[in-house]
């Protein structure tokens, strides 16, 4: 088992510590993450106040020290004090002096984003980098509607039309319904009910705040793959407290970060430490009425994005929120506490305690119902591969603050970012609205592009875009997402997007 004594126990190579099991304090028996097989995948689980983001924050701030960038979901405000250092609560003192260590304060580098733009750098992405069968699932659309959403792609894709941002759908959609006598007859019926339904719910993800996540300048998901001047992977933060509101959104959202992700990074097999580590927090989201072809894609988006480098650690109160396909292939565990009131909390505890090899010295099912706050039953793959037997462990505490940063804390963070500027400010080209319109050029052939000749050399002619103001910054990332745009129309055209190619 990964288990040692070493006097700094949190200071060993090529892992990550976890915590110290149950023991005489001359015999530790320390718990460890194999950096390694950290892009295994993992689970977080436990009922609310039982300790799952504190162990979050342990694991993300041990990938960062490692060199592995961190992206999660911070849904509470709780995770965004990681850019500050730990102020010695007690309980952390108290505990680091359990598990026979130093309590050391630290902080970590922090990046934050914000799809609505207010406790963070923007985040876009476009109509059609996320494509039909994510849009459907956002909009929660049936099967029937479905198909008409496919139909307008396809049309969008064949005619150069440019589905940037919602007003783009809208119209594309529009003009497929004007013209579904002449669409009919190659991709099938397109009734007007089923236009008027797609169109309603369109109106109710504006409502939530959706039109601001699309658009440009668009995300650049190479962008959260940093490390700092002392080689410490970034932390980027999503703010989500406000996200959440709009469930269907949030679990949206990442999941098409994560098909963003398989679709842009190489294969590099099994690395020292993983590039990024995701963390995908309250992740029953993600799986709650999903159609079988999400669920399917989602699958196998887990199953072989490990291959890119990419680890994902799902968090969530009951395992059983997790499909069994997806929860075979999480190999690393915490379990918090769950309690058992109901028929289907008991369920949930066997469930829990089968996922586990059993330790001869306790009845897992039995501590589950009985861990205090901070304990946790762990299981790490071992070197080899292979699950570790389980055991009750002490979590250690995290070493920068387990709390929220304060606006001048956020912002003063923000202003230091490499990313300011970039994001902030949105453009709008022609896309297909315009052209629609009648009042637009050719996004492929003049409109923005054709009247920024005279500044690319400005723009492009450092290669980390120094010395730009924030307009010009957000011009260069517009001419670098149209450019992805134009590149990505063929194979747009054979996968839309990693999630609408590998379901079928």
């Amino acid at each position: 088992m990964s288990q040692a004594s070493e006097s700094r126990p949190n200071a060993v190579p090529g892992k990550i510590l976890v915590g110290a099991a149950h023991g005489g304090a001359g015999a530790r028996a320390y718990r460890y993450l194999t950096l390694s097989l950290g892009n295994r995948h993992g689970l977080i689980s436990g009922a609310t106040g039982g300790g799952k983001t504190v162990s979050l924050q342990l694991l993300a701030e041990g990938f960062s020290n490692a060199g592995a960038s961190v992206f999660l979901a911070d849904v509470k405000g709780d995770l965004s004090g990681l850019s500050q250092p730990g102020d010695a609560k007690p309980p952390f003192v108290k505990r680091a002096e359990e598990i026979g260590l130093d309590y050391e304060p630290d902080r970590f580098p922090v990046v934050y984003w914000d799809v609505f733009g207010e406790q963070g750098h923007m985040v876009r992405a476009t109509v059609s980098e996320m494509g039909p069968l994510l849009i459907s699932r956002l909009l929660d659309l049936n099967e029937t509607q479905e198909g008409v959403i496919n139909i307008v792609f396809k049309v969008a894709d064949e005619q150069g039309l440019l589905l940037l941002d919602l007003k783009d759908l809208r119209a594309a959609l529009a003009h497929v319904a004007e013209n579904a006598a002449e669409y009919k007859v190659k991709y099938g019926n397109i009734a007007p009910a089923s236009v008027g339904a797609i169109q309603r719910q369109l109106l109710v993800l504006e409502t939530q705040g959706g039109d601001k996540f699309f658009g440009e300048p668009a995300l650049e998901i190479t962008d959260f793959i940093r490390t700092d001047r002392d080689g410490r992977g970034v932390v980027n933060i999503l703010a989500a407290d406000k996200l959440m509101r709009a469930p269907k959104l949030y679990a949206t959202f990442l999941l098409w970060m994560l098909s963003e992700l398989f679709e842009t990074l190489p294969e590099v097999g099994d690395q020292d430490k993983p590039k990024l580590v995701f963390f995908f927090d309250e992740a029953h989201l993600l799986f709650d009425d999903a159609p079988k072809a999400l669920l399917s894609a989602i699958e196998k988006v887990v199953r072989l994005i490990r291959s890119k480098g990419v680890g994902v650690y799902f968090i969530t109160q009951n395992p059983l929120d997790v499909p069994d396909a997806v929860l075979g292939q999480l190999g690393n565990r915490i379990q918090h506490a769950l309690r058992a009131f109901t028929p289907r909390d008991q369920k949930a505890v066997r469930a829990a305690a089968e996922t586990f090899r059993k330790n001869p010295s306790f009845d897992t099912a039995d501590a589950i119902m009985h861990l205090g706050v901070g304990e946790a039953l762990v299981s790490m793959l071992g070197d080899k591969g292979a699950p570790e037997i389980v055991d009750r462990v002490l979590i250690a505490p995290p070493a920068a603050r387990v709390g929220p940063a304060t606006p001048q804390e956020r912002a003063a963070v923000m202003g230091e970012s490499k990313f300011a500027g970039k994001y902030d400010t949105p453009v709008d080209r022609d896309s297909a609205y315009e052209k629609l319109q009648g009042g637009g050029q050719n996004a492929a052939g003049g409109g923005l592009i054709g009247t920024i000749g005279s500044v690319l050399g400005k723009l492009f002619g450092s290669a980390k875009g120094k010395n730009l103001s924030p307009a010009e910054a957000a011009l260069r990332s517009a001419v670098q997402s149209a450019a992805r745009t134009a590149g990505n129309r063929i194979a747009k055209e054979i996968l839309r997007g990693v999630l609408g190619g590998i379901s079928k």
